[in-house]
This record gives C-alpha cells, structure tokens and sequence, in this order.
C-alpha cells in the first residue's frame, strides 16, 4: 500500500516473494548482520563500499518498519525484479502494484523478524552489486500459520545523478533452512 500508508506482511519485493512462495496469495524484532565474511572483500573503492553499507541499513529499516513508501523510494524508476514463478516486474510502477496486491491480501500479518547477512559488495564507480541470505519469520493472525523462510537475493545498484543508490535489478529464490 503506497501514498505514505504502511503494510503489514514485510518489505521490498523480495520479502513478497515469501509470501508468494510460501502459498500466501508492527512492530518488528530484528537483527541484521552486514558484515562481509573474511576472505570475501569487496571489489571497488572503500568509499563506494561504505555507501553500500549504509544504503543496506536503510533497506533493512525500512523492510522492518513494513514501509512501502520508504521501500519504494529505494527503486530505480526502471527497476527489475525476478521473482520465482511469475513473470518480470518491470518498473518502479509495477513492483509497487505487485507489492500492493500481495499485502492486500494478507490482512493482520506482521513481521517479527528480519536478518539480512549482506555479503560480496562490488563497486565499480556507479554501479554496484551484492547478494545476501536472508531469514524472516512473519506473525500471522490468530488461527493462520507462522510464516518461517530463508531465501537468497542478489541486488545490483546504480548511484544516480543526486548521489543516491537505487536497486535496478533485484533477484530472489528460496533459500534452505540452515
């Protein structure tokens, strides 16, 4: 739910494709890890990385605030998402329908959980990418299943004209259950 109203069911497209995947058709506790693994330095300048980093802060908050607006606001206007078993989203216009349509129809859920271990920042001037592994378990209503997902995402960013990062093409899967 865009115009500044929040949803209740995670964050960017990828938190959605949990739902999706997981047959889904507040306040949050979370701890986020975005520390790289030793042996896995990133390529490009440190300065770049450290922007990554931060840019990975604002995600993370913004997915536990369960805020659309703020989520949205991290796309590029010609954003691409790919998400298991459904066509591309293709544009800033059509992730936030994507993501409307699949909160709208998970009415009193809320996210308890979110960590996103970041790993393999690459910069290389404007451009960036990075992946990570991601686990989330959602609250549901009385009477309705907890969801509890692991997934892999792969984010490649583009630092636009006014010096912010945008998410240009984001890739989920599942992930296993460690």
């Amino acid at each position: 739910m865009r115009d500044g109203r929040q949803w209740v069911a995670g964050g960017a497209v990828a938190v959605f494709a949990i739902c999706v995947v997981a047959g889904l058709s507040g306040d949050g506790l979370a701890s986020a890890r975005s520390e790289m693994r030793a042996g896995q330095a990133a390529g490009g300048n440190e300065a770049g990385r450290r922007e990554i980093e931060a840019f990975n802060k604002k995600y993370i908050a913004a997915h536990l605030r369960m805020d659309n607006t703020a989520v949205l606001s991290m796309w590029a206007e010609d954003g691409i998402s790919l998400l298991p078993a459904t066509d591309p989203l293709i544009g800033k216009e059509a992730i936030g329908k994507f993501m409307d349509e699949v909160v709208g129809r998970m009415p009193g859920y809320h996210m308890q959980k979110m960590d996103v271990d970041f790993q393999g920042i690459e910069v290389s001037g404007d451009w960036a990418s990075e992946w990570a592994e991601e686990h989330q378990v959602v609250q549901p209503p009385p009477g309705r299943r907890m969801i509890d997902s692991y997934g892999k995402l792969r984010l490649v960013l583009r630092r636009e004209a006014g010096g912010n990062w945008r998410i240009t093409r984001e890739m989920w899967n599942q992930g296993m259950t460690p």
